[in-house]
């Protein structure tokens, strides 16, 4: 999806076009988890799964993957597809709630799984599902000042933090890595972004130990104090009751009709939840994209795993309108409005 300056044109102030999407890239793990292999711990089946969820399949990384490896290999996809050099990158930006580690920050090992030069500034980003929407929002804001070019990746591995037995997570989520490239673009248009945090709401969604709070002890290995857990009804009204309406005043803010969204990019979540907010917010079902079924909710990295897809099956086009919609853990919310 290259749609910036080639790179025998770059000039030496590239700031002075607006900043877009160069490129797209994704990574999935190679290995499929029907419904029926993660609904049997939990005591359901594949009618069961698909009719409350609408997905029929994850990926699951392997043991010896971890998520800088899904992430990094995303990256190096996108910088493909944007025809630019890692080299060339000045800014690595990852949205993660599932790091390699506390520390180091998983972006410095991407940074160095896609040959980004000692200089480029990388860190994470933890914003939960809307992860990515923030990460792309500070780093467009970054490059607006500075000029370069960016990787913005969001990635997780959720597979490592589900209570197999726990039928209201363990079906819902899989594991992979979506990616873009932000670099000077004569077609684009300012990114438009709102981003919002609900902190009296963040208990709906939570690992509760392994942190400085509740630090990791034999008692909360036992009491299954490390495993995500979700608040599934609160969540749902969540997103109806909050979410569609700031999508609405959203696009109302900035004189968008739904209608005229190319692309509607929300966070795969649960596809039930996505007819339903598509309907709250007025876009019409054919422009709502989504990969939801065949690789379930996979956190930070479904939006631009959602945008690469679209992509890569010649869907989003130069000139497409795009709206991105996360939310989830925090309880957070970021939206973003971009022109390919």
């Amino acid at each position: 999806m290259t749609t910036g300056t080639h790179p025998a044109q770059r000039g030496t102030r590239q700031a002075t076009l607006p900043v877009g999407i160069l490129g797209t890239g994704s990574c999935l793990p190679s290995r499929i988890i029907t419904n029926d292999e993660v609904g049997a711990p939990a005591g359901v089946d594949d009618a069961w799964i698909h009719s409350r969820t609408g997905i029929r399949a994850r990926r699951w990384a392997k043991p010896d993957e971890a998520t800088s490896d899904l992430a990094a290999a995303a990256g190096r996809a996108a910088l493909e597809d944007a025809g630019v050099r890692g080299s060339e990158l000045s800014l690595v930006v990852v949205a993660t709630s599932t790091p390699d580690s506390p520390q180091p920050p998983t972006a410095s090992a991407v940074a160095d799984g896609v040959g980004a030069g000692l200089g480029a500034a990388a860190f994470d980003v933890n914003a939960v599902c809307s992860g990515f929407v923030f990460a792309l929002t500070t780093a467009e804001r970054m490059l607006r000042d500075a000029g370069g070019y960016a990787l913005v990746v969001g990635a997780d591995i959720y597979s490592r933090i589900l209570d197999p037995h726990d039928r209201r997570t363990a079906i819902l989520f899989g594991d992979g890595a979506g990616a873009v490239v932000l670099g000077p673009s004569a077609a684009a248009r300012p990114l438009s972004a709102r981003l919002a945090g609900f902190g009296a709401d963040r208990d709906l969604i939570q690992v509760p130990a392994g942190g400085s709070r509740l630090p990791a002890s034999a008692d909360t290995l036992r009491d299954g104090q490390h495993y995500f857990t979700m608040n599934g009804r609160a969540v749902r009204e969540f997103v109806a009751g909050r979410v569609a309406p700031a999508i609405r005043a959203f696009l109302r803010d900035h004189a968008v009709d739904p209608a005229d969204i190319d692309h509607f990019v929300p966070h795969q979540a649960n596809g039930r939840m996505l007819q339903d907010l598509a309907a709250r917010v007025g876009v019409p079902a054919d422009r709502m994209r989504t990969t939801v079924e065949t690789y379930g909710n996979t956190g930070s990295a479904s939006i631009p795993v959602t945008l690469d897809a679209a992509a890569r099956r010649g869907e989003a086009r130069p000139g497409d309108r795009v709206l991105m919609a996360g939310f989830g853990g925090g309880m957070a919310m970021g939206l973003a409005l971009l022109t390919l």
